[in-house]
């Protein structure tokens, strides 16, 4: 059985009579990645804060190590964070900055040499210890920030939105980099992110906020694949909503746009006659018959991108509009605009949306 290293448990705060975060729990096994995802002002911030004992929740407990750290400060929780600034020392050196916490700590001079150089070749930059922050790319100090909270080998890794103030190459490529180190050093991160992309690429498990309160939480499979709310099937990934009416809840049929679609469940809690609304993710949609997809809808093409490898298509269904991508095929002519399509799905990839 997994270990349960962090533990967050009825965590709730409140600046006046505004609620922030509201009822949070949460599990964080030892050595696993975390990735709180919302948009800015879902509390996620707030929530790593409290972890972090940068904010003292309004009711609640945080546990690290089975050890209850809600009242202790934040350098008496033995935790590494970086920042989404750098917050470099700019009169110091690389290797400098990365010492910074382990003199704090009086780690010998020698021990704390030998870290010093671990550390920079952990991040892959063995040659830059001399080097000053502003000598650095964006993407490098924030590697040595990320070393310098790593240096006191600390149990707890918290990262607030590290990545957004870098250019999109770069993040890519350091949010590589930061799930390599994470995983060779074995230690429990918790993420904060308002990019999905990074989320679904970088976590073992995803916490998805909106309101202050954990909506779903699930690994990347299950939070693309099964969103459990409508909010979480809109803000990670994208999205086509499809409007309609219930014809049998028993069997689980729907009819969108004049066509009968047996969704093989049953619908518990709607009747005959109730509208309904059903999300399809683009990569589940075809023009035209494909093998496997028992479901179709008579629409008409509406808008043709041409984006190289891809062909991005909308077709009007309807009240709706659903956009899908087909891979260019330089033997097969893209949809033309104005022209009547069917689009078929399989129906099992029909979410319906709370």
């Amino acid at each position: 059985m997994a270990e349960t290293f962090l533990s967050i448990q009825n965590v709730r705060k409140a600046f006046g009579a505004t609620t922030v975060v509201q009822d949070f729990n949460l599990d964080v096994e030892r050595g696993e990645f975390v990735s709180f995802l919302g948009p800015s002002g879902c509390g996620k911030t707030t929530m790593l804060r409290i972890v972090a004992g940068f904010e003292e929740p309004s009711a609640g407990m945080v546990m690290v190590g089975g050890k209850d750290v809600t009242n202790l400060k934040p350098n008496q929780r033995d935790i590494g964070m970086v920042f989404q600034a750098y917050a470099l020392f700019p009169n110091l050196t690389v290797a400098q900055n990365i010492g910074f916490g382990l003199k704090v700590a009086g780690v010998p001079r020698a021990e704390s040499d030998a870290r010093v150089a671990e550390m920079l070749s952990i991040i892959k930059l063995p040659e830059f210890g001399s080097r000053y922050p502003y000598q650095l790319s964006g993407g490098q100090q924030q590697r040595v920030a990320l070393a310098r909270a790593l240096a006191p080998r600390p149990k707890l890794l918290l990262l607030d939105e590290p990545l957004s103030a870098l250019d999109a190459k770069v993040r890519v490529s350091l949010r590589e980099e930061i799930r390599g180190i994470q995983k060779k050093l074995g230690i429990t991160t918790i993420f904060v992110t308002h990019d999905q992309e990074e989320a679904l690429s970088m976590s073992d498990r995803i916490v998805v906020m909106y309101g202050g309160k954990a909506e779903q939480v699930g690994t990347p499979f299950e939070i693309y694949n099964k969103p459990a709310t409508r909010f979480v099937a809109s803000f990670v990934g994208t999205l086509n909503i499809l409007e309609g009416t219930v014809s049998d809840p028993a069997s689980g049929t729907v009819r969108v746009n004049g066509s009968e679609i047996a969704l093989k469940r049953k619908l518990d809690g709607k009747a005959a006659g109730d509208e309904i609304s059903l999300a399809l993710r683009p990569e589940a949609i075809s023009v035209g018959d494909h093998p496997g997809r028992d479901a179709s809808i008579a629409g008409e093409i509406s808008d043709v991108s041409f984006l190289g490898s891809v062909i991005r298509v909308r077709v009007g269904v309807g009240k709706n509009a659903v956009s899908l991508d087909t891979f260019n095929s330089p033997a097969t002519p893209p949809p033309v605009v104005g022209e009547t399509a069917n689009i078929t799905f399989a129906a099992s990839d029909l979410l319906v949306l709370q």
